[in-house]
């Protein structure tokens, strides 16, 4: 069944996903607001914040109170921060939906942040920055935004840095949450099996004292590039990790589809192009992929490798030919059928269950601002021809728009040697 919207009189957003044959439900509370709304002073306070929400609210006092009654309801039950996006969910068994719901709101709408749990949590989240660090294969990913979109928002860490966790006070948080936690940027999503006059009444009630507030803006992101740019952190290991890609597009842009089209021909499965390539052919990297990250006002195209330091010098070429083939040969039908086949079937599989039907249109919802059923994409993907693709990789695939980051055994002295290499 097609979702449902509703816009409460408070400017709080409510999206219905029914599924009347499933045995879960899940409430989702999203807020449009996350790294790419934060000054520079206050850069990790979204993550911060997210993480004082589970340590006691007006209802549950104590964290332990919260996950306790989560876990006594079998729920699975987390939270995310992104660079525009924060989310707070709970899936549960249909019947205790209700109660779920009950402790979401209570989670986003009443958190106590008290002096002394700010304290604790200062070293909960060094650790966790400590962690990302350890994790070469996704710390690139930070590196790489850094590199290309600089000293901006879109550019900074969404969990921040050590120095600056340290410095968060009780006023910081109180703050930061009047300005971006309003109704008007704030969507609930009830997905599965639940009714909804039931549901509807329960939501006004939870949601009713949520403080009311114009929707707080971020500042446009700076997405020029005159050059190829490259950067490394180093890091002894046997292995570098690496990502190679250019400036795409926004989410809304007209070429959205056809860059995942493109990023399916790229690297979407084990008969991808880079897969065969990078893999099965020259036996460089164990893991290589490619895709296009869309915001709401920018995006990268990109691919990613861990490959032996031996041979990165092999890897790099390799991984611009590829781009360089989309750019003078059309993809064949049988290929670009088979790929947008492949497309189809891993977003059917991907939504069958009550969280991730709920997760699929509660982004389109705050990031897109409309919605598009499973058929809907499946059929915008079917309509990209090998010319779109061809026009589009002329298009972004270009040396000044070329960015190279890397974590390895590599200093800054190296970057000359691997700068040479960045030509299309």
């Amino acid at each position: 069944m097609k979702p449902t919207t509703k816009t409460l009189p408070n400017g709080l957003r409510v999206l219905y996903v029914p599924m009347k044959d499933q045995l879960t439900a899940m409430a989702l509370v999203l807020v449009e607001t996350g790294s790419k709304y934060e000054t520079k002073d206050k850069n990790g306070i979204s993550h911060f914040l997210e993480h004082m929400c589970f340590k006691g609210t007006v209802n549950r006092p104590d964290a332990i109170m919260i996950s306790q009654e989560l876990d006594g309801l079998g729920a699975e039950y987390n939270a995310f921060t992104g660079h525009e996006y924060t989310g707070y969910y709970a899936k549960v068994a249909a019947t205790h939906l209700p109660q779920a719901l009950d402790l979401v709101a209570d989670i986003y709408c009443n958190p106590l942040f008290k002096v002394e749990d700010i304290e604790r949590e200062k070293g909960v989240i060094a650790d966790e920055i400590n962690m990302y660090e350890d994790m070469p294969m996704r710390k690139v990913g930070d590196l790489f935004m850094k590199l290309v979109y600089g000293d901006q928002p879109a550019g900074w860490e969404i969990v921040g840095s050590k120095k600056l966790i340290r410095t968060f006070t009780q006023k910081d948080f109180l703050t930061y949450r009047k300005a971006h936690y309003v109704p008007a940027a704030t969507t609930i999503v009830i997905a599965g099996k639940f009714n909804e006059k039931e549901i509807e009444k329960l939501i006004n009630k939870k949601f009713d004292g949520l403080t009311a507030g114009k929707k707080k803006g971020k500042l446009k992101t700076k997405d020029t590039q005159e050059k190829p740019a490259i950067t490394t952190q180093f890091k002894e290991s046997d292995q570098t990790h690496l990502m190679l890609g250019f400036r795409s597009f926004p989410l809304a842009h007209k070429s959205y589809y056809t860059l995942a089209v493109m990023a399916g021909v790229l690297g979407g499965g084990m008969s991808s192009r880079l897969f065969q390539k990078i893999r099965t052919e020259l036996g460089l990297g164990y893991y290589v992929r490619a895709a296009n990250d869309a915001f709401t006002d920018h995006g990268m195209f990109v691919a990613s490798v861990g490959a032996d330091n031996k041979r990165i010098h092999e890897v790099i070429p390799a991984v611009l030919q590829e781009f360089n083939k989309l750019k003078e040969t059309l993809v064949g039908d049988e290929e670009l059928r088979k790929v947008k086949d492949m497309l189809a079937g891993r977003l059917v599989l991907g939504l069958e269950s009550s969280d991730e039907l709920g997760d699929y249109y509660g982004f389109q919802e705050i990031l897109r601002k409309e919605l598009s059923t499973p058929e809907e994409v499946i059929a915008k993907m079917s309509a990209v021809t090998a010319k779109d693709i061809q026009a589009v990789a002329k298009k972004i695939f270009i040396t000044p728009h070329l960015n190279l980051a890397m974590i390895g055994p590599w200093k800054k002295a190296d970057e000359k040697q691997f700068a040479k290499l960045l030509k299309m």
